[in-house]
């Protein structure tokens, strides 16, 4: 499994997560976290959950009906399942985010893409190695965003995962509205073009300000 590099400074933490790789930490209200998409067209599969009710969690369909849009941009709030403000979208160099697409995982590779992907580690492997730490599980797990990927939605209804709109150095900007726990997979997908079929480093800062 790959692992994260940390530096640390006096007014923010940041951290490199290679390809395929999970990350999370605890952000404060009141502190952002930025994410870099280093070398462009990476998905950045992202949960979120209260840090002192982990019942409360990130909610999709909230998210969604409040702003009346499945895309996520700049000034987007992040409600939780109970309404409530998680995170802001204070500033996104990416026109848009994904609400929809959902994590990739051993199954849905499988159905989608042949039994011999099976082995493939997946998204779902990702949150759950950081659930174990957490007591947590499949339960847990909720529909999460997809930060840099590309699911545009058919007039009829449909959806496709097609090339990136992301570029190197593009970034997305989050400021907590309460304290949070943030879990992230740096997608592993390489049958479809999520990832530009290479999956790629991200950076995570976590500051007083961006």
């Amino acid at each position: 499994m790959s692992t994260t590099t940390t530096t640390n400074t006096s007014s923010k933490v940041s951290q490199t997560v290679e390809a395929r790789a999970p990350w999370s930490a605890t952000i404060r209200r009141g502190q952002q976290l930025r994410i870099v998409d280093l070398e462009g067209n990476q998905a950045v599969d992202f949960l979120l959950y209260a840090a002192d009710d982990e019942l409360e969690r990130y909610g999709a369909a909230e998210t969604m009906s409040a702003q009346s849009n499945v895309y996520l941009t700049t000034g987007s709030i992040l409600r939780s399942n109970e309404g409530n403000p998680m995170m802001t979208i204070v500033d996104s160099t990416v026109e848009r985010h994904d609400t929809v697409g959902g994590a990739c995982s051993r199954e849905s590779n499988s159905l989608r893409y042949g039994h011999h992907t099976n082995h493939q580690h997946a998204c779902v492997d990702n949150f759950l190695l950081d659930h174990i730490g957490r007591d947590m599980g499949k339960r847990d797990m909720v529909p999460n965003i997809n930060f840099f990927m590309n699911v545009p939605v058919e007039p009829d209804g449909s959806l496709g995962i097609v090339d990136g709109i992301s570029a190197p150095g593009l970034t997305v900007d989050l400021r907590a509205e309460m304290d949070v726990i943030v879990v992230v997979s740096n997608c592993p997908q390489i049958n479809n073009p999520c990832n530009g079929f290479n999956p790629s480093a991200v950076q995570m800062i976590v500051s007083n300000s961006v």
